[in-house]
């Protein structure tokens, strides 16, 4: 495949058909590529699957429980090819190790550049990030708080940070962001729960008025702390806007296994699959697929890992597919929810994680 004319290609120009069409060659040869590259990823594979079996769908494709990234080591690259690694969150402090090599990083990051520029336009904005910059110390070795403000970062004419090392709110960084940029287009990017802790609660009580009214703000990375606290999406947005005049939103489903293939939350509320990822909802009794308006499982697909086997992950998220190609929005492909997590399941999330 060629991979750098796929990656400068709109993000949600292809009919399911069209990327249904072009999925299950890539995805059978990366399972083939895995097992042969991957002796962990080879032996679940024939123990849970018939061997040698092609696939006439994506719905066919071999899927890992996405718990075995915190209990093997999946790698298809020698060591000497490792680039960066990327390390998930856990609360049950076993976290997941993802091996990334120079090709497998770019490609992320190129899926990454064209998923949100679809939302935000191809110029870089200044960028305020509710977060600190302590978060990026370690660029060989990130968690997946720190590999997502590294990755938005593509997007910044010039970055602040919103929060100091002690995670007290730098007053004095914001106020010289919103002075500085009043009159243009910004951007903020956080973690749901920081965002709503270190700066709608934090900044609760501040005399003056705090107008962010031309940002677009991206948020992601778990929402089990917010629905703790009672607060629904639509209470998010509305408490954003009253404090902030902040009325463009926009969160985003993703995680470190699959890093650059995030699902973005359109102008209608739906999360969105992108041509470089897409998801399955699976009956959690017999893992067959859901139909339209049915809850289940999430499995995720995307043709992007090749250094490691996360092209077919079977995650511990609940979810339902809303529709096909027919979102009001105008990106084709599927649209979803994420319904919270599967009973039992681990919680985590980029920002739960956080303590």
């Amino acid at each position: 495949m060629d991979y750098s004319n796929w990656l400068m290609q709109p993000p949600y120009h292809w009919t399911q058909d069209e990327k249904e069409a072009h999925y299950v060659p890539l995805l059978f040869e990366l399972t083939s590529h895995h097992c042969h590259c991957c002796q962990p990823y080879g032996q679940a594979i024939q123990t849970l699957y018939e061997k040698n079996k092609r696939y006439d769908s994506s719905n066919q494709i071999p899927m890992l429980p996405i718990s075995l990234f915190k209990t093997e080591e999946l790698k298809s690259i020698p060591d000497s090819e490792i680039f960066k690694v990327i390390t998930s969150s856990g609360t049950s402090g076993v976290a997941s190790h993802l091996y990334l090599d120079a090709f497998n990083a770019q490609n992320q990051q190129l899926a990454l550049y064209n998923i949100v520029k679809d939302f935000i336009g191809s110029s870089r904005l200044p960028m305020l990030i509710v977060d600190t910059p302590d978060i990026l110390k370690n660029r060989d070795a990130f968690n997946a708080r720190g590999a997502a403000v590294l990755g938005f970062s593509i997007f910044a004419k010039r970055k602040y940070y919103a929060l100091k090392p002690d995670l007290s709110v730098d007053l004095e960084s914001i106020r010289t962001f919103i002075q500085t940029y009043r009159n243009q287009p910004v951007l903020i990017f956080g973690f749901t729960f920081m965002i709503w802790q270190y700066l709608c609660e934090a900044l609760a009580n501040y005399p003056g008025l705090i107008d962010l009214s031309n940002a677009i703000l991206i948020h992601g990375g778990g929402w089990k702390k917010m629905q703790d606290r009672a607060v629904s999406p639509h209470e998010y947005k509305k408490r954003l806007y009253e404090q902030f005049q902040i009325h463009k939103v926009h969160n985003y489903y993703g995680m470190a296994e699959q890093t650059g293939c995030i699902y973005m939350e359109c102008e209608q509320g739906h999360l969105h699959a992108s041509i470089f990822s897409d998801i399955i909802i699976r009956n959690p009794e017999n893992f067959s697929v859901c139909p339209v308006g049915e809850t289940g499982i999430v499995q995720v697909l995307t043709p992007l890992a090749t250094s490691y086997p996360g092209h077919s992950i079977l995650t511990e998220d609940m979810g339902t597919l809303l529709g096909i190609d027919d979102c009001p929005c105008g990106r084709l492909g599927k649209y979803f929810r994420i319904d919270g997590r599967m009973a039992k399941a681990e919680i985590r999330g980029c920002s739960d994680a956080h303590n």
